[in-house]
């Protein structure tokens, strides 16, 4: 049997959208009889630890020089390696070309190298880039990774809007919420006035606690929840989602959920720009914009909890934009390697 290894970030600051695409490549790989193992951190966010023991899969501890990556890679008898960093320096990739490797990008390489680059994200396949010797790249929406559970609650025809008195609203930020945007998105929800029943994923303590002091109308309900293994169940049951415009933009539209976005980090802006520009998602703003100003999410969020023809439009168009078979794509490209 074939045996892949999958380097990846995660950290409470990382966040866990690395591992949630590598697992859905891994999910691929297994159905094809190829045994995967991780390298990363994972014991930092237990959640995300959860999320790969329940697959069965060994992880082994992240290591982080060239040469640690190859007595490593060397030991676990890898026939490939498939990466999923932001931080690791370029030597390494370069060290461990001697095996079929595949490398996970978002936009800038990052000082990666690989055989095989993949770019999944929207419009990725307009961007040219200069390649490194002896590689592809795989751009753009085709090539996005859904996990099982996501795909297994996929409606099967582009979604229509539910006619609803006070919608149901959930809202997520990652395995972390790494920037605390949650207390921000539910101050702008409470701006609006307007009634909705939210139920929020606060990843600790004090972010629950954050949320919780967040003043609401009387006819405004909010819970928090932690991270949940139903995340898609969830989305399936809401009138609208909001979430941060990483990785979990593509499960969204997959899943045709009517999605509001905010922009948390630098990283994500040209995502969330092209996400928005599509007409697919709604643009609440950038983060630290929401800190000082929210009007202009506030009036985004009133027309969202109260236009379903609007709410149906977006949910169609996501769900038209992203197949759910783009990890298909990508694990026929990796085992063509090996």
């Amino acid at each position: 049997m074939k045996r892949v290894g999958v380097r990846c970030d995660v950290g409470p600051d990382r966040g866990i959208g690395h591992v949630m695409r590598c697992l859905a490549l891994a999910e691929e790989v297994r159905r094809r009889d190829v045994e995967l193992v991780f390298i990363c951190d994972a014991h930092t966010v237990p959640w995300a630890a959860d999320q790969i023991a329940a697959r069965g899969i060994d992880v082994h501890p992240a290591v982080w020089t060239p040469a640690e990556h190859v007595e490593l890679f060397g030991r676990l008898g890898l026939d490939a390696a498939v990466f999923d960093s932001y931080d690791l320096d370029s030597s390494v990739y370069a060290a461990v070309r001697v095996l079929p490797t595949l490398a996970i990008v978002d936009g800038d390489f990052r000082g990666a190298e690989a055989d095989v680059l993949v770019d999944q994200n929207l419009a990725a396949e307009l961007d040219h880039p200069a390649l490194p010797r002896d590689s592809v790249r795989l751009a753009g929406l085709p090539y996005v990774m859904i996990r099982d559970e996501v795909l297994d609650h996929r409606p099967a025809e582009p979604p229509t809007a539910r006619q609803t008195e006070v919608p149901k609203v959930f809202a997520f930020f990652g395995g972390t919420d790494a920037f605390g945007a949650g207390p921000y998105v539910v101050r702008a929800l409470a701006a609006t006035g307007l009634p909705f029943e939210a139920t929020v994923v606060a990843p600790s303590p004090d972010l629950a606690a954050r949320i919780a002091a967040v003043d609401l109308q009387p006819h405004q309900r909010l819970q928090t929840i932690g991270p949940t293994n139903q995340l898609a169940a969830r989305v399936r049951e809401a009138d609208l989602t909001i979430s941060a415009s990483g990785t979990s933009t593509w499960e969204l539209l997959c899943l045709g959920a009517t999605t509001g976005l905010v922009c948390v980090v630098d990283n994500q802006v040209m995502g969330y720009e092209r996400a928005v520009g599509t007409g697919a998602a709604a643009g609440l703003g950038l983060l630290r914009a929401l800190e000082t100003d929210a009007s202009s999410a506030v009036t985004t969020l009133k027309r969202l909890l109260t236009d379903p023809a609007e709410r149906g439009r977006l949910a169609s168009a996501g769900w038209e934009l992203v197949d759910g078979r783009g990890r298909e794509r990508v694990a026929d490209a990796l085992l063509q390697l090996i």
